[in-house]
């Protein structure tokens, strides 16, 4: 963390940064003062609220299911996408009460399924990459994972705001995580996997070439970053899917980890990059089938087309 309070000293503060920050501080100290359900229940009504405020991100999410989804009715694809409101505004609740929580308070609201499966690539030694999305609660996932003794690398994109990426990167990492920015991706990743460590990859965000490759996404091609599949196949480490998804019936928290990926080696690099980022996304776009109210549809996901193709969003 303390790379992290070296970059927020290069350049000058803005006030408006400054102001950010405070007030960032002030709604998450607020917010985690409060017993959870009412953390939650706050975060849902600013959820509920930015449904009705935020209508670009509402047009985003609607256009977005209207490709993925076109047999289901529009009242299916609106509901879907207000749940998506609620998920994030639980999300916010949850990230502001996370400095508070134990490996005892939150296995009262979290639990595994399919651990054996990340231990059993960790075993191996060539380093674990978990596959995963901005599906669920994704900010909790990795620091329950912490939580449990199982610390591991994020790759993530720096805030524009450097005072508010230290201080949401401190929480991040308060057990134990490690960051790594996209910006030190390739070199960050070898390291991690040399070490035989655990490095999570939010993988479903839209890329541009020649970063991204283009494969289907809901049927739909999508520019996707082949960052993972580069890395899996040069270092050797094991890929599996691993994405924490609130089960109602259950009102808890599951954290899935699916079994390794089996990865494509033909021995053509460029042929193998391409069909296992199609299989990592194709395995993405499975457990977003299964929790479509959890995904972030609010994101332009296919903003970047192919050469001569429309653009799909106005």
């Amino acid at each position: 963390m303390e790379n992290e309070i070296q970059n927020v000293m290069v350049r000058e503060i803005s006030m408006r940064e400054r102001l950010e920050n405070l007030t960032l501080r002030m709604v998450v100290g607020g917010v985690g003062l409060l017993p959870r359900g009412a953390a939650r229940a706050v975060g849902a009504g600013i959820g509920a609220l930015a449904w009705r405020v935020l209508g670009r991100l509402r047009g985003v999410g609607l256009r977005n299911l209207e490709m993925a989804f076109p047999d289901k009715t529009a009242a299916e694809r609106e509901a879907i996408l207000r749940g998506v409101f609620r998920s994030l505004g639980w999300q916010m609740g949850e990230f502001c009460k996370m400095r508070g929580y134990t490996a005892e308070t939150a296995s009262k609201f979290i639990r595994y399924d399919g651990l054996e499966h990340y231990l059993a690539a960790r075993a191996k030694g060539k380093g674990v990459l978990v596959l995963t999305g901005h599906l669920g609660a994704w900010e909790l996932s990795s620091f329950y994972h912490s939580l449990m003794g199982y610390p591991m690398s994020l790759v993530i994109r720096r805030l524009d705001n450097p005072l508010v990426d230290e201080f949401v990167n401190r929480i991040r990492c308060l057990h134990g995580n490690r960051v790594i920015h996209k910006d030190d991706f390739a070199r960050g990743l070898l390291t991690s996997m040399h070490r035989g460590e655990t490095v999570g990859i939010l993988m479903d965000t839209n890329m541009t070439p020649p970063q991204g490759v283009f494969v289907p996404y809901f049927g739909v091609e999508a520019c996707t970053a082949s960052g993972l599949a580069r890395v899996a196949l040069h270092s050797g480490a094991a890929v599996l899917p691993g994405f924490l998804v609130w089960e109602a019936k259950e009102q808890k928290y599951v954290l899935r980890f699916g079994e390794e990926l089996d990865l494509r080696r033909t021995g053509e690099m460029a042929r193998d990059i391409v069909e296992n980022t199609a299989l990592f996304t194709a395995t993405i776009e499975a457990y977003v089938r299964r929790y479509p109210e959890q995904w972030l549809w609010v994101h332009r996901r296919w903003k970047t087309r192919p050469e001569g193709e429309e653009k799909l969003y106005g």
